[in-house]
């Protein structure tokens, strides 16, 4: 499909506002500071539910989920993208509420290059000289902060490669994204519903004891949650995947922006280093992309 000016227009502000809401996404899990993160997990899945439908019925999109519902396959593979992306929250989420900021950031750094590796892994992709310039450099900076620190950085790799396996099943799972959220977040609702009974029963169930301002935020992750991925899919229908490229770098700046300016996280000399050399990937990473969008193609064969 062929979009307007005006179209693309709009494309590109509703996707640097997605990934601008990703990248201050911090703000709003500290206001939770108090609840732990796996019951806000909780919360964010089961609300999350309600909101996608809401945006289905808006989109006339029903009849994918019908569709959805009679693939055993499909809905199989989607048990494990969702848990995946359980995981990939849950981390986050954890990151944030435990001044674990910039850890979040540099795992959303990471994660461009984590998802070329698995290419080449699971789909046979060919790296080029710079792709496989641009992993040196990633990897550089996961082997300073091993050896500078003692440990791998395993909140930033967590956050990486489950989302990176997250994006590669989805690839492989013939729904929309929408349609395979919501399949996601109605699969993980029954583990979570059932642990809100075990942290009622126990009387720590958050929610209820917190006051009415905290259940509300509660509440209100689904919408956290998915109306940035309204927005997401609106703009990346109109963009090219270049740009994408480009900006979805928005959300980690303003990552790690917070972690140093508003939350005033620990930034060593050697945590420099560690983020220039990932940047240095990332630039190298999206200097080939745009090369690559660039090259001429070859003629179509017509004989």
């Amino acid at each position: 499909m062929t979009y307007s000016d005006e179209d693309v227009r709009r494309g590109l502000i509703a996707t640097i506002a997605t990934f601008f809401m990703f990248g201050l996404l911090p703000i709003y899990w500290k206001l939770l500071a108090a609840v732990p993160a796996s019951e806000i997990l909780c919360h964010r899945i089961v609300w999350s539910a309600p909101f996608i439908a809401v945006i289905l019925t808006l989109m006339h999109n029903w009849s994918d989920v019908a569709a959805a519902l009679k693939s055993p396959k499909t809905l199989g593979l989607l048990c494990i993208s969702g848990s995946l992306i359980g995981l990939n929250w849950f981390t986050y989420i954890w990151s944030v509420n435990n001044d674990h900021v910039l850890d979040a950031s540099l795992g959303y750094y990471i994660n461009p290059l984590i998802s070329m590796l698995l290419g080449v892994i699971f789909f046979r992709d060919k790296l080029s000289r710079l792709q496989v310039l641009a992993v040196f450099f990633a990897v550089l900076g996961v082997g300073i902060e091993l050896v500078h620190f003692g440990r791998i950085p395993w909140l930033a790799l967590t956050l990486a490669i489950t989302f990176g396996l997250y994006g590669l099943m989805r690839k492989i799972i013939p729904v929309s994204s929408m349609v395979g959220l919501f399949f996601e977040t109605i699969i993980l609702s029954g583990p979570a519903l059932i642990y809100f009974k075990f942290l009622a029963s126990n009387g720590h169930f958050a929610f209820l004891s917190f006051g009415p301002k905290t259940a509300m935020l509660l509440v209100l992750a689904g919408a956290v949650t998915s109306i940035p991925l309204v927005t997401f899919g609106y703009g990346a229908q109109r963009l090219r995947l270049t740009t994408l490229g480009v900006l979805q770098y928005i959300g980690p700046t303003c990552m790690l922006l917070l972690g140093v300016f508003v939350y005033h996280e620990p930034f060593s000399f050697t945590k420099l280093i560690t983020f220039s050399s990932i940047w240095v990937g990332v630039l190298i990473y999206t200097v080939d992309s745009v090369m690559t969008y660039r090259a001429p193609k070859p003629p179509k064969d017509h004989a």
